[in-house]
């Protein structure tokens, strides 16, 4: 694809961006993840299983949420 983006419409600059993370999204099984973001990824866990906190209901953060929109 040669196309110049400052010709592209937003519409069409917005539909590229959908057509490339989907691209992006049906090969993630091919990525493998960095050292350190495993590293960063296992802590975090780790952390979230010390904490217990499981957080609030599903309903009541889309509740809050529409209550700013």
């Amino acid at each position: 694809m040669n196309v110049r983006l400052s010709e592209l419409s937003v519409e069409d600059k917005i539909q590229l961006v959908e057509d490339l993370w989907d691209s992006i999204s049906e090969d993630q099984a091919k990525l493998e993840l960095s050292p350190n973001h495993k590293a960063l990824l296992d802590r975090r866990l780790d952390q979230f299983e010390l904490d217990g906190d499981v957080g609030r209901p599903v309903a009541e953060g889309i509740s809050d949420i529409r209550k700013r929109l």
